[in-house]
């Protein structure tokens, strides 16, 4: 990715304690470690229409991007096709990471490679090149996340971070 985001607590202030009390903002090294991790993704979208969308997923966090893949005439393709915001969460709320981005498809064969090479392994499927070329393989490209470890209140609240990624090449700038 090139640099690191940066972190703070997410907001609203007093609802989690202040980075100086308890174990503190989370690294970024967290996020990627958990997605690497994890083998069940939650991929939110939004349809051109506002209806909202959320199916599981497997997927691949390579080089601080999510990768997956989905039939090309999916309603999640469909939305990030007509609406490129996506939201990726871990199963866990205990143990929480949500990643917001922007998606795009994913048709060149080197990227398509280099998905493979980790998917197939982790799944132990047989994807092909031939068969993402057509579509349906989304990388998406954080633009803020935020992460969390415990369910007790004082960890989640004293570990709650959050993580703006900044006008990045070929990431849109974020208002927020």
């Amino acid at each position: 990715m090139g640099h690191t985001p940066r972190a703070s607590r997410p907001e609203p202030s007093g609802y989690f304690k202040p980075a100086h009390e308890g174990p503190g903002l989370l690294p970024w090294s967290h996020v990627g470690e958990r997605m690497r991790g994890a083998r069940n993704y939650w991929v939110a979208t939004c349809g051109p229409e506002g209806r909202p969308h959320s199916m599981p997923v497997w997927g691949v966090w390579l080089e601080d991007v999510f990768f997956f893949s989905t039939g090309p005439t999916t309603r999640k393709a469909r939305n990030l096709l007509a609406n490129p915001r996506a939201v990726v969460h871990l199963e866990s709320g205990a143990d929480l990471v949500v990643v917001e981005g922007h998606a795009r498809e994913v048709r060149d064969a080197p990227t398509i490679e280099r998905f493979l090479a980790a998917y197939n392994p982790k799944y132990g499927w047989d994807f092909s090149v031939a068969q993402l070329e057509s579509g349906g393989l989304f990388q998406v490209t954080p633009e803020r996340a935020f992460a969390w470890r415990g369910d007790e209140g004082d960890a989640f609240s004293a570990t709650a971070t959050r993580w703006v990624l900044g006008d990045a090449p070929g990431r849109p700038p974020d208002p927020r």
